[in-house]
């Protein structure tokens, strides 16, 4: 099987395993970037313990999906695993601040690298871990 950037074959089970792991993570990010833009009941106070506003989070959530969209887009994978680590930093150092959990960003960025590594050969060339 062809995997995600159209290079070498790669197993089956890689590429559909990188393909679940990207799909959780995405599904994660654009539940995430939804709730900023429809904002329900408690999301105000909630973002104001972080130190953000109403109106910041439509733009956080607009830079959240273009990530996204790069991530999921084969050609541009690489750049947007790369913009959702800095977003994803951004998220950990705005719960670190407040001395809040961080785990969670950190945990979706490595399934983001996750994902990508096990269905894009050029990322494993980049990162033989395996």
């Amino acid at each position: 099987m062809i995997n995600e950037s159209g290079n070498e074959p790669v197993s089956k089970g890689m590429l559909w395993a990188g393909r679940i792991i990207s799909g959780a993570f995405a599904l994660m990010l654009i539940f995430s970037a939804t709730m900023k833009f429809i904002q329900p009941d408690g999301f105000s106070e909630g973002i104001k313990h972080l130190g953000w506003d109403d109106a910041t989070m439509t733009y956080v959530g607009v830079v959240e999906l273009l990530c996204v969209v790069l991530y999921l887009v084969p050609r541009t994978a690489i750049l947007g695993a790369i913009l959702v680590a800095a977003y994803l930093g951004g998220a950990t150092a705005t719960h670190v601040r407040v001395a809040d959990p961080f785990f969670s960003p950190v945990l979706v960025g490595i399934a983001a690298w996750l994902g990508l590594w096990l269905r894009d050969k050029r990322l494993r060339e980049l990162l033989p871990l395996g």
